[in-house]
């Protein structure tokens, strides 16, 4: 009589986890220490500079024995029309990089003119119709939870809408 032993319990990791090396190998090989360059580089460089622009790579330059470390190159991936107007803020650009960093990391920035790879955002959500959602409401008399009789409603009207 054979006897199997129960398997063990699962253990689901997050797909972020489990890919975050291969995100770190792949931002390495474009000079990036961190991805937070890339990730929060909205919050970085500002609003509207992260609207037409991307960081493509940072390049080193090869250390030299007996001189202190060259800054790095920052290059941007920039879209055409905007290309003069970045480069004319690119002194402020350097400063919140190497802010960011935490020390003078970046000695200059290099401009790529190319379009931008754009994700898309999902669009903003609207509020349901308040007149739908008194209607929903009127259905939920059994939910004696006043809060909660209005965040149903309000889910009610919004599924009716979609």
């Amino acid at each position: 009589m054979a006897r199997f032993s129960r398997p063990g319990p699962i253990s689901a990791k997050p797909l972020s986890v489990l890919l975050s090396d291969v995100f770190s190998d792949a931002y390495a090989r474009q000079g990036f220490a961190a991805r937070e360059l890339v990730t929060r580089w909205g919050e970085i460089a500002g609003p509207e500079v992260a609207a037409h622009s991307q960081p493509l790579k940072i390049q080193w330059p090869r250390p030299v024995e007996g001189q202190p470390q060259e800054p790095a190159t920052l290059v941007l991936r920039v879209e055409g029309p905007m290309a003069l107007e970045i480069q004319h803020a690119s002194d402020v650009i350097l400063q919140r990089v190497n802010r960011f960093f935490g020390w003078n990391a970046v000695g200059r920035l290099a401009l790529r003119q190319a379009p931008l790879v754009r994700r898309d955002r999902p669009a903003a959500s609207r509020a349901p119709d308040p007149g739908e959602v008194a209607k929903v409401a009127e259905t939920l008399d059994a939910v004696e939870d006043e809060e909660l009789r209005a965040a149903l409603a309000r889910l009610g009207a919004s599924i009716k809408r979609n």
